[in-house]
């Protein structure tokens, strides 16, 4: 009688491959909230700069001014606005929209407290240079939480939202917005200056060249 054919015993699993499961969405929200922090910090660096604001951040010292309320909570209740105005839009947020609501809206009013401890009458050079930390951090900060792909912010979602229903070019509808939204801003108090233009010829090159780096590839 021929011996029984050899049995081949199945390869064991490959341990990268069941890694991958966990370890996407896990750095993905690792990424969302490391960036959404960061983001909060930017703003308080150039807010303490005082050399202008980021756009949405003029019309946010505005309402500050008129109101009453800190930076955070009407940071905060403009998001509710914003994402109201997705409806129409069609837009639906996701959990990356939610969280950057709540931990940007959360935490820029302890960053802005900590910044406020620098002497009062910084020298210009120092002011430059809290511009152009805050300025590189946000779009660092852009990069890792629009790469996490969990979700785009209130404002990058309102953007995304037009330019789907209209048809119009991103660079024509962000920046119809941010004109709009910065004269607001600057008719209810806020500061514009040096550091709004800095911002607003920055920020697109500085996305443009980390998001790729930065987005956490399908699976």
């Amino acid at each position: 009688m021929p011996p029984p054919p050899a049995v081949t015993p199945a390869p064991a699993p490959r341990l990268e491959t069941r890694d991958r499961g966990w370890r996407a969405p896990a750095r993905r929200t690792a990424q969302l909230l490391v960036g959404l922090v960061l983001y909060a910090a930017s703003i308080a660096l150039v807010v303490r700069a005082g050399l202008g604001a980021m756009p949405w951040d003029v019309l946010t010292q505005g309402v500050v001014r008129q109101s009453g309320w800190s930076f955070g909570a009407v940071t905060v209740a403009t998001s509710v606005v914003v994402i109201a105005c997705w409806v129409p839009l069609r837009q639906r947020p996701g959990v990356g929209t939610l969280a950057n609501i709540a931990v940007i809206g959360v935490l820029v009013d302890p960053f802005l407290a900590l910044v406020d401890q620098l002497p009062e009458a910084l020298p210009v050079v120092a002011r430059a240079a809290l511009l152009v930390l805050g300025v590189a951090g946000n779009g660092l900060a852009t990069a890792l939480y629009v790469g996490a792909r969990l979700g785009p912010g209130p404002r990058d979602g309102l953007m995304t939202g037009l330019v789907a229903r209209t048809g119009w070019p991103v660079r024509l509808v962000r920046g119809g917005i941010e004109v709009a939204v910065v004269t607001v801003g600057w008719l209810l108090g806020g500061t514009v200056g040096v550091g709004t233009l800095v911002y607003a010829l920055a920020i697109g090159p500085l996305v443009h060249v980390l998001l790729p780096r930065l987005t956490v590839p399908e699976r």
